[in-house]
C-alpha cells in the first residue's frame, strides 16, 4: 500500500463541481448548441454513470463504491476512479467516444482499490465504442477491454446511508487511516435524528438542517474502548459532528466542513 497522501481540497471541489454541473438535455441528441458542444446520438451527457466493473486483458474487476463517470455536453468527462478524482477532454462522434489524456488527484488508496483504478484508467482512454441498453452503458476499447456502467439518480441528504471515505483538514483531504475504511457512516432521519458509526463507537443525535448548514446536538455514543487508527478516525469525526457545519451535496457525494476547516467526505451506496 502506498503511503497516505494529501491533496488540495480545492482540486477535489473543482472536479466534483464540474462533474455535477450536468446539462439539462440528457436524451438523444443532447448537446450541439452551436458553440462547440458535443453532438451525440446517444443519451450519454448529463448522466451520472456508476461504474459496475472493468475488464482489462480478460480480467474482470468489480468497482468500489463511488467509482463513476459523467460526460458533459461541453466535451468534458469527470468522475472518480474509485479513490481518486479525474477529468479529461472527450469527443463524441456517433457511438465513438475519444478520451484525451487528462488529470487526476494523487490520493493514497488501499492496494485493491489502487489495482482497480489502474485498470479503469487504462480502459477509459483513447477511442471507445459506446452501447446503451435500458439504463446500462458499455464502453469497449479498440483491443476489447470494456467498462460496464449503470445510470444512477442523485441521493437525497435525508434517508441515505453516507459512508465516510476521506477526511478534510483545512485545504487538504486525506484517505482514512489504514484498517478503518467503510467503518464510519451516518444517516439523517426525517424526524431530525442522525445516527451512525464513528468507526469504532456508534452514535445518535439530532441535527437541524437549514440552508447550507447542519447543526448537530451533542452526540450520545457507546463506550467501547478504541485504539490506534480507530481512535484517530473517531477523534476526527467527533470534532466534525459538533455544532454547526457547512454541507455540500453533490449527486451521490456529501461533504461536511466545520468552522475550523475540519471535515469529512462521504458517498452514498450504489442505488439498487
Amino acid at each position: 500500500m502506498r503511503n497516505q497522501l494529501s491533496i488540495p481540497v480545492t482540486a477535489l471541489a473543482i472536479l466534483a463541481l464540474a462533474a455535477c454541473g450536468t446539462e439539462s438535455g440528457s436524451g438523444s441528441g443532447a448537446g450541439g448548441d452551436g458553440d462547440g458542444s458535443v453532438t451525440t446520438d446517444l443519451p450519454l451527457t448529463g448522466v451520472h454513470w456508476s461504474v459496475d466493473s472493468v475488464t482489462v486483458d480478460g480480467k474482470k474487476s468489480a468497482a468500489p463504491d463511488g467509482a463513476h463517470v459523467e460526460i458533459t455536453s461541453k466535451g468534458r468527462a469527470q468522475g472518480n476512479y474509485g479513490c481518486n478524482h479525474f477529468g479529461a477532454d472527450v469527443k463524441v462522434d456517433g457511438d465513438t467516444i475519444t478520451v484525451s489524456p487528462g488529470e487526476m488527484t494523487e490520493m493514497g488508496c488501499a492496494k485493491d482499490i489502487q489495482g482497480f483504478e489502474n485498470a479503469l484508467r487504462t480502459a477509459f482512454s483513447g477511442k471507445l465504442k459506446a452501447k446503451i441498453a435500458d439504463e446500462k452503458l458499455t464502453l469497449t476499447t479498440e483491443k476489447g477491454d470494456s467498462i460496464a456502467l449503470t445510470s444512477e439518480r442523485p441521493a437525497p441528504l435525508v434517508g441515505t446511508k453516507w459512508t465516510v471515505n476521506s477526511l478534510l483538514s483545512g485545504e487538504t483531504a486525506s484517505s482514512l487511516p489504514p484498517g478503518t475504511e467503510k467503518n464510519a457512516y451516518l444517516t439523517f432521519g426525517k424526524d431530525g435524528s442522525v445516527r451512525g458509526s464513528l468507526g469504532c463507537n456508534t452514535f445518535t443525535s439530532t441535527a437541524k438542517i437549514s440552508g447550507s448548514t447542519i447543526t448537530f446536538d451533542r452526540l450520545a455514543t457507546t463506550r467501547r474502548m478504541c485504539a490506534g487508527t480507530a481512535m484517530t478516525l473517531e477523534n476526527h469525526l467527533r470534532g466534525v459532528l459538533d455544532g454547526k457545519v457547512t454541507y455540500k451535496l453533490q449527486h451521490r457525494g456529501l461533504t461536511l466542513t466545520a468552522a475550523d476547516g475540519k471535515g469529512l467526505a462521504a458517498t452514498a451506496a450504489p442505488a439498487k
